[in-house]
């Protein structure tokens, strides 16, 4: 990792990260999501550290065999439904939980297993990460409004970048998914963060669900699927870290 020559000119090995560099986008949204399968916050600034956006994900409604609530059932993952009816944010680095009846419960509140267990239907503990992360794919997703604006053609109205719960939304020009010609490139974004672009992301059924605040969007996952393959947006693995705030810049460095 090279040291800053210069105000806004810095080098990691051998990837000029001068502003000179065209950006290819820039971002417009920024959202955390405390708990796995929660709607999250919107958020004018992130830390993104190795592991991905700080606190993001951290935290998961644990079933008593150690699988964690999801929309879905996996080998990791046991699907509860109206997970997306909650959101969750943080006070410090307290999650709180907010249920569709307004009332908001702390994580370190000893009521909020009994409160989440009677919510999902079955016993469940809220619990923090332990030794394998709780990211279905990786540790950062971004999508482009490229992907969004060329999937809200098919669909006949925009669509939502929380229907596929990001951590980034940057807009970019151009038709479709311009995101997955970056697949094994790098990113340099904002003065400081460097990502890794790893791999497309593959959609599941979540993006079809009503969120907080969000209708249900019954057929997005189909339309996904006949537009690229149910893929769209990228995971990111964090090369350098540092804070990403709206309106910064992303470069392709390498």
């Amino acid at each position: 990792m090279g040291a800053p020559l210069s105000p806004g000119h810095a080098t990691i090995g051998a990837v000029d990260l001068s502003p000179q560099t065209p950006p290819v986008g820039r971002i417009t949204g920024l959202h955390r999501y405390p708990v796995k399968s929660l709607s999250g916050e919107a958020l004018d600034a992130l830390t993104v550290d190795e592991r991905g956006v700080r606190g993001d994900r951290l935290w998961a409604l644990r079933d008593p065999d150690g699988k964690l609530g999801s929309g879905k059932t996996t080998r990791r993952f046991r699907r509860m439904d109206g997970l997306l009816g909650l959101s969750a944010r943080y006070d410090v680095d307290v999650p709180v939980v907010t249920f569709p009846d307004g009332r908001s419960v702390r994580g370190d509140d000893p009521g909020i297993h009994e409160a989440l267990s009677v919510y999902v239907g079955r016993p469940v503990t809220l619990a923090p990460e332990e030794a394998i992360a709780h990211f279905d794919e990786g540790p950062l997703h971004l999508v482009t409004t490229s992907a969004l604006r060329t999937l809200g053609h098919v669909r006949g109205h925009a669509v939502d970048p929380r229907h596929f719960r990001p951590n980034v939304v940057l807009e970019t020009d151009g038709p479709g998914p311009v995101e997955d010609g970056w697949v094994g490139r790098r990113l340099a974004v904002g003065a400081e963060v460097v990502l890794e672009v790893t791999a497309t992301m593959p959609r599941c059924v979540m993006v079809d669900l009503a969120q907080v605040d969000l209708p249900e969007e019954p057929g997005l996952l189909k339309a996904v699927a006949d537009l690229n393959r149910t893929r769209l947006g990228v995971v990111a693995d964090v090369v350098r870290p540092g804070t990403l705030a709206v309106g910064d810049a992303a470069r392709l460095v390498r």
